[in-house]
């Protein structure tokens, strides 16, 4: 099997870019969509309900993260110098993928649409990914445990604010606050540091810039 030259995995990135932007499907490892049990009926609220816009604008926001996400896993593993962490990063990226195509299928579902600002989200999440890779591993694995923590936060704020019975919603935002916590911790096994208060509180400045444009765009 030929070795991919960072060229190749540059053209795979932007590959990446264009199925998000256009809305097909994305490299991802296969696993089905989270549903709920069976007893939940139903599993949401009536589309063009009040309830149905609730969700809406939540499901969005979440797929603009898990754009942002996936984005910056193949930035990192795009200037990866260790080949065991690009694969651990690319295996991370294929299940964001998991977690971006489950949250457009469930947005379609509800009659809503995907941010329109996805490819700024895309771009920016690849050049960012790309700048944490090249201040070395340690500083990239931790870069990807405090992503993950401030994930997770979010998704417990969203599980919070969706409606009662909006339980095909929340199946998918609980597998993937799962894989959230699995990948931070797998992170930090494998010796990411903790990053300054500054930078933490940058990550954060930028995730509600983004939570808030995406709501509404």
């Amino acid at each position: 099997m030929r070795t991919l030259t960072v060229t190749d995995r540059l053209f795979s990135v932007i590959d990446q870019g264009l199925r998000v932007t256009l809305g097909a499907s994305t490299g991802r490892s296969g696993r089905p969509q989270p549903e709920p049990a069976p007893a939940m009926d139903p599993p949401s609220p009536p589309r063009g309900s009040a309830a149905a816009g609730q969700s809406i604008a939540l499901m969005r926001v979440n797929h603009a993260g898990e754009v942002a996400a996936q984005a910056l896993y193949h930035g990192q593993a795009l200037v990866a110098r260790d080949p065991a962490l690009r694969d651990f990063l690319l295996t991370a990226a294929a299940e964001e993928g998991d977690h971006l195509d489950w949250c457009r299928t469930r947005l379609e579902s509800l009659g809503g649409r995907t941010s329109l600002l996805n490819p700024l989200w895309f771009g920016g999440s690849v050049a960012i990914g790309m700048l944490a890779g090249l201040c070395g591993d340690r500083v990239s694995l931790g870069f990807i445990a405090e992503t993950e923590r401030q994930v997770e936060g979010h998704l417990d704020e969203h599980l919070g604010k969706l409606p009662n019975d909006d339980h095909a919603s929340r199946a998918v935002l609980e597998q993937m606050k799962a894989d959230e916590i699995r990948h931070g911790a797998h992170a930090l096994d494998r010796g990411g540091q903790a990053l300054p208060a500054p930078i933490n509180a940058l990550m954060r400045l930028t995730s509600k810039v983004m939570t808030a444009s995406a709501r509404w765009i």
